[in-house]
């Protein structure tokens, strides 16, 4: 068994917006009224496609991400074509589960790996600490991330899947969206909701924070070029999946610069103003975060948790299996098929003078 570390507007993604629905007995959380503006068009997703032995889908990816057994009842061929798709921003399979000095919590973690790798946290006292291997901490991170992302692992995985383990651990305590880089002046809604939340665990928060920045900052060794701001990267969608392990699925070239030649798409109020080209870095657009696997044990893990970019380039098998036919233009891949959706995650940029990105979950 694998043992970590105890503190180890119009968007591409054109589908029906679920709402929540949450019985009292599973959770107090009550999301306000959609944002009117945040789709302008629900158009339900569709599969047409008639399942084969060799038809990739999601689950399958998370299987192949998973424990071994897993990984071993995918079809082979199947499983042969996801992995040349898979470019790891961490990487998989670590050959060393050495956990981060257990002297160190989160904040002080993040000070020496994200300091030395360019990567900054608005809005935090940083306290400084012995050096240690930047790129070494950050994978620990994600390999073994720190307890309070392992309770909510364990709550989910425990809990059956149930959303409404997570969303009861969100802070009670509405927070506006305020603007985002002109978005109120072009009347863009790039939030669900008009509120959102934080987690009452706020290293939790900075875990959330982490995961974009770590992203952004990783990105371009796999080809991913991705920009923290309103039209690029900063939103991910939190899901469980049908095991119970809980993921991210971060969407980046949300909203590409309309052109009559490569993109003649009016994707509403958000895409103006958009520099977003739109190029043969849209096949990088999904990334997929995992936590680590719980096991049936109180006390151990199935799998390290997971970085990913899934690279949907037409003739692959993610664009050819797991895309619909009517988004593929966009390369999106939806969260609700790897499960059900819980949150929606996002990092803005709502500075004026300089940048000050803040985290709303909705």
């Amino acid at each position: 068994m694998w043992t970590p570390s105890p503190l180890s507007s119009l968007p591409l993604k054109i589908a029906f917006i679920l709402s929540f629905s949450l019985t009292a007995s599973s959770s107090s959380y009550s999301p306000p009224t959609p944002n009117p503006r945040y789709h302008s068009i629900s158009i339900p997703k569709v599969n047409s496609k008639k399942p084969s032995a060799t038809t990739a889908s999601a689950g399958d990816i998370l299987a192949l991400l998973g424990t071994p057994q897993q990984a071993a009842s995918v079809d082979p061929q199947v499983a042969a074509e996801l992995q040349s798709c898979f470019k790891f921003i961490v990487p998989f399979n670590p050959t060393t589960n050495t956990p981060p000095d257990s002297r160190f919590n989160l904040i002080n973690r993040l000070s020496q790996s994200l300091t030395e790798s360019g990567i900054r946290f608005p809005r935090r006292t940083l306290n400084s600490k012995p050096r240690h291997d930047a790129e070494g901490y950050q994978n620990d991170l994600i390999w073994s991330p720190p307890a309070p992302v392992l309770e909510i692992a364990r709550l989910a995985f425990d809990s059956g899947g149930d959303p409404g383990s997570i969303q009861g651990t969100l802070d009670p305590t509405m927070i506006y969206v305020p603007d985002c880089e002109g978005s109120n002046e072009n009347r863009c809604e790039l939030t669900r909701y008009p509120y959102g939340r934080h987690f009452i665990n706020e290293e939790l928060n900075s875990y959330m924070e982490f995961l974009f920045q770590l992203i952004a900052a990783r990105g371009p060794k796999v080809g991913l070029n991705v920009s923290l701001n309103r039209f690029d990267f900063f939103h991910g969608h939190l899901f469980i999946a049908a095991d119970g392990r809980v993921g991210i699925l971060f969407h980046a070239k949300e909203y590409p610069a309309f052109d009559k030649k490569v993109f003649p798409y009016n994707m509403g109020y958000c895409q103006k103003g958009s520099n977003v080209t739109y190029d043969d870095s849209m096949n990088l657009r999904n990334i997929l975060w995992l936590a680590p696997l719980p096991s049936d044990s109180t006390n151990t893990w199935s799998a390290p948790g997971v970085l990913v970019v899934l690279d949907a380039h037409p003739g692959g098998i993610i664009y050819r299996d797991i895309i619909p036919n009517y988004v593929k233009y966009a390369r999106t891949i939806y969260e609700d098929d790897f499960g059900d959706n819980v949150v929606d995650v996002n990092y803005l940029n709502v500075g004026t003078a300089k940048p000050d990105y803040q985290l709303f979950i909705c």
